[in-house]
């Protein structure tokens, strides 16, 4: 039997300042062969000859699979809605978005070595670290990485992983943690949007409806602070940056295609390089125009910029390679009950008002998110999961009336008594 390998695509910024979803092609398994009782039993019957009624049934590998997709699911949660948390925090004391963009992505360059101490730790056919570099370069073509496919295939990504972290944490500054959280959950329906007309993707009617409902609620979010200028601004950033998450990820789909989970950590930590070389020098500039400045690298909260780049470089972890132990679905679960979570904390820790429209609007875009996490045959698993009931409420009467008309006659034939000797 041919062995499938996982492949993942490094997707930025799905639902945080830095994200990264990720995506499996189709797996094969060895179906377990029957036990003596079940290959002699005619099919549809028990080994007692009765009828078997349809039941669901879950295998270990599916239950390990959802205990490990609730901690992971827990995790995206905790991580993504702390990394807002605190960089809202760390803006109160150090207002300079770009120097926190750029700080947190250079930790990307931890990716690769992260991932090549867990090859040590589990793959039985254990490489150099030279040797899995030049493996993994492979993604990049037959040449490997040159400084052309450095210039033409990773640096545009980094300019867009920039992008959407920096519009993400800016926006931060101007609304609370709660709207900007529901605002990036749009980011699916805009990958859509963009697959749709760019990748030819199939066309979904309900996810047009998610489409169409992620607008409605980016609107009604406007509504609902009056249309004041600070509240449009972040408003207008939010959606700027999942604009550039859902660009980043088409690109990415349209030019690289799907990487196994080596070739993404070496294409994340290539970001990371990357931002390092050429990003460095913009805060710099920003800083000597005093556009973000500080008195003294004593007032930096370094704390709070090492504990921010931690939780984003977690959250990254968590859903680049996720995919491993659990199902996609169930990690993007994590996502939408961030938002909850960061309305808690404002409602303790900020002046939000969760009036009427903003808590239809949050509503409206969650519902749009999970409408979009639908798999394509969603519609085909309906129609037998109705089928299926239908089936099992006309066999119910049939059996309890087969039961009534067998019971008199195995009572007359206990109270006979028999004469015959």
């Amino acid at each position: 039997m041919k062995k499938h390998s996982a492949r993942v695509a490094p997707l930025s910024a799905c639902n945080s300042p830095v994200l990264t979803l990720t995506k499996v092609e189709g797996e094969e398994r060895p179906r377990e062969p029957p036990g003596p009782a079940e290959a002699q039993a005619p099919a549809g019957t028990e080994p007692g000859g009765r009828t078997s009624r349809h039941r669901w049934t879950c295998s270990r590998e599916q239950l390990r699979k959802v205990f490990w997709g609730v901690a992971v699911l827990l995790c995206v949660c905790a991580s993504w809605a702390g990394s807002t948390q605190l960089a809202r925090l760390t803006f109160k004391t150090f207002d300079a978005p770009f120097t926190l963009t750029w700080f947190a992505t250079n930790w990307n360059f931890l990716f690769f070595p992260l991932y090549y101490a867990g090859h040590v730790c589990k793959s039985t056919e254990k490489q150099s670290v030279k040797q899995r570099y030049r493996e993994c370069c492979r993604f990049f073509g037959d040449n490997g990485l040159t400084l052309k496919v450095f210039f033409t295939k990773a640096a545009p990504f980094g300019v867009l992983w920039t992008l959407t972290n920096y519009l993400y944490l800016h926006a931060i500054k101007k609304i609370n943690a709660t709207d900007a959280s529901a605002l990036f959950c749009c980011n699916k329906a805009f990958v859509f949007l963009l697959s749709w007309i760019v990748l030819r993707d199939r066309f979904m009617g309900v996810r047009i409806v998610a489409a169409i409902l992620a607008i409605a609620g980016i609107v009604m979010m406007t509504y609902a602070d009056g249309f004041h200028s600070h509240s449009v601004i972040g408003i207008a950033l939010v959606v700027g940056s999942a604009s550039m998450s859902a660009l980043y990820k088409v690109l990415f789909k349209l030019l690289l295609g799907s990487a196994k989970f080596g070739e993404a950590a070496l294409f994340l930590s290539i970001l990371g390089v990357f931002n390092i070389l050429f990003i460095t020098c913009i805060p710099v500039i920003l800083y000597f125009t005093r556009v973000e400045y500080w008195n003294s690298f004593d007032d930096i909260p370094w704390g709070n910029l090492c504990g921010f780049s931690i939780l984003l470089l977690t959250f990254n972890i968590v859903l680049n390679f996720g995919i491993a132990v659990t199902y996609p679905t169930l990690m993007s679960l994590g996502i939408v009950l961030s938002v909850p979570v960061n309305a808690v904390v404002d409602h303790y820790t900020s002046q939000i008002v969760f009036n009427g429209v903003r808590v239809i609007a949050i509503v409206i875009i969650g519902l749009g998110f999970l409408l979009l996490l639908l798999p394509e045959e969603w519609d085909v698993w309906l129609i037998k999961l109705l089928t299926r009931l239908k089936v099992r409420k006309k066999e119910e009467p049939t059996e309890s009336s087969g039961d009534l008309g067998a019971g008199p006659q195995n009572r007359s034939r206990r109270a006979r008594p028999s004469f015959a000797r």
